[in-house]
């Protein structure tokens, strides 16, 4: 019968979130010296390494190596870049379906439109965005580019953390889907124009308060787009996930 005791570096991954948890350990504090935790622990360094490692590609802490007081592991809770490191992943590796990707920034990011329509946040950043994206000489990739910082200052704005989070990394997880299908567009000139047109609809209904609207208008604008990328990457033989988003 195989054994479901912990590895010992999950051992000392549960004793820093422990910490965490409890407000032993904070943003800005350094875990305890490599030995030092190896001997608490009654683990081998190296498990203590693994763990770190692993903390560090999920984003909760930076390393840094030698002496004095800069040296060792910080907290520093950046959860953004760890949760965009795991959907990429994923989707890479087909874990996760991207028709699934798409279906939860659509549900996460209809939800961010309606809640701001009913706020008073300041759309101040994102309109200088939607000022970037009329220039004329935009490449493709400098447009989706400004594409994904509009819509993440979208969730930004609605001062969800998490949700903010989680939509950085689901664009993150599907950016190269998305620029390989803008590649095969033809008519990519006609579709930036459109594009511009709802992301401007969008903001209107949401500064107007208009919440049905707004969170309708996302819809739409997402639901068109992948499913317009989907018909071109398919044409070529496009890998599997690549269909139309209904």
């Amino acid at each position: 019968m195989a054994s479901t005791a912990p590895r010992a570096w999950q051992v000392v991954l549960e004793r820093i979130e422990n910490d965490l948890r409890d407000g032993r350990l904070t943003p800005g504090d350094r875990l305890t010296p490599e030995r030092e935790l190896a001997a608490q622990l009654g683990v081998g360094r190296s498990s203590v390494r693994e763990a770190i490692r692993v903390l560090e590609v999920l984003g909760v802490v930076r390393t840094a190596t030698g002496s004095g007081p800069s040296a060792g592991a910080m907290i520093v809770t950046t959860p953004r870049g760890g949760l965009a490191a795991f959907l990429r992943l994923q989707v890479a590796a087909n874990g996760f379906p991207l028709l699934d990707v798409v279906r939860t920034r659509i549900v996460l990011e209809c939800d961010v439109a309606e809640r701001l329509a009913q706020s008073d946040a300041d759309l101040s950043g994102i309109h200088d965005i939607l000022g970037a994206m009329d220039a004329a000489d935009l490449t493709a990739e400098e447009f989706l580019a400004l594409d994904a910082r509009f819509h993440q200052a979208l969730a930004e704005a609605s001062g969800n953390a998490v949700i903010s989070a989680m939509m950085a990394g689901l664009r993150s997880s599907i950016e190269g889907y998305t620029s390989a299908g803008a590649a095969r567009l033809e008519a990519w000139p006609r579709v930036v124009d459109r594009l511009r047109r709802e992301h401007r609809h969008i903001v209107d209904a949401v500064s107007r308060g208009e919440a049905d609207e707004a969170r309708e208008t996302v819809r739409a604008h997402i639901t068109d787009y992948y499913t317009e990328v989907a018909e071109a990457l398919r044409s070529i033989d496009a890998a599997p996930g690549a269909a139309p988003i209904v």
